[in-house]
């Protein structure tokens, strides 16, 4: 079953990791993932586009923040981001730190592709265009985190730094953390050459082609240097190596490439584009 939910009657355009969200999870904690709908930008980032490092209007992109932190029960001003740079450095998010990058670029946390934080209110986001969003809940300290995985970062084991980092900040056990993997683009749309495969094998995964929890491939050898690559598959196989349990792990069908209508896609656009966010944060009670 689909764990990041469409709102068909939402604007902004919303993919709720309906499980996180109420139900059987925690009433207070949100986290999901935006499309492409719903905002002011105009072409060639239209709509929702939430990222200021693509060229759009500043003005626009406060617009499309302020509609989203408010259709999730958050203000601009809880609003918290990272400058990303495809590394695997992660930012812990005080109270003091709420806002950081809501306006600006030069107010988030720089070079930062990973954020966890413990503290209720703060809206953690990071922007994504065909890359994998990580997210991370711990019930049992109620820390949450997010994590921005490109290949750079995936081979650099992002998903299994954020786990020491939770350890570390707020002493979660990583049996009681819960991962997500969001929207993102799939192994059918996801072509790479052997200069990417090459620091994919420095993973150790060569002599496990498929994943043993959803017996899907890490990678499709096409022949000729190319090769179709499961980033999220791979980034779950991360998650278990660090100690996640796999029945902990909610992982979405929705590839962006293919659902174009849907998502913003650096690959299917041609590099001039919007991005999208994905979210995770604690409401206020």
């Amino acid at each position: 079953m689909e764990p990041f939910v469409r709102q068909d009657q939402q604007t902004p355009s919303l993919f709720v990791l309906e499980k996180w969200s109420g139900g059987s999870g925690s009433a207070a904690l949100t986290a999901g993932f935006t499309g492409r709908h719903g905002g002011v930008s105009r072409a060639p980032y239209d709509s929702l586009n939430l990222a200021f490092h693509v060229g759009d209007e500043p003005g626009d992109i406060v617009e499309n923040r302020k509609r989203t932190a408010a259709a999730l029960g958050f203000s601009l001003e809880d609003w918290t981001c990272g400058e990303q740079v495809h590394d695997v450095q992660i930012g812990v998010v005080q109270d003091k730190d709420r806002g950081r990058g809501s306006l600006d670029r030069a107010s988030a946390f720089q070079d930062t592709d990973g954020l966890v934080t413990n503290v209720p209110g703060v809206l953690l986001t990071s922007f994504y265009a065909d890359c994998v969003p990580l997210y991370f809940w711990d019930p049992v300290t109620g820390a949450v985190g997010l994590a921005h995985a490109g290949w750079k970062g995936t081979v650099g084991r992002i998903a299994e730094k954020m786990v020491d980092r939770m350890a570390v900040e707020y002493g979660s056990l990583p049996q009681h953390i819960h991962a997500a993997i969001g929207p993102s683009i799939g192994e059918c749309c996801y072509e790479v050459d052997d200069r990417v495969m090459d620091r994919v094998r420095e993973l150790g995964i060569e002599g496990f082609p498929v994943d043993k929890v959803t017996n899907s491939a890490f990678y499709i050898d096409k022949g000729h240097g190319k090769y179709m690559l499961n980033l999220k598959e791979i980034n779950r196989h991360i998650m278990i190596k660090a100690g996640i349990l796999a029945e902990h792990i909610e992982c979405t069908s929705w590839c962006t490439s293919c659902n174009h209508d849907r998502f913003f896609s650096y690959r299917k656009d041609g590099g001039t584009t919007g991005r999208m966010a994905s979210w995770i944060g604690m409401r206020k009670r």
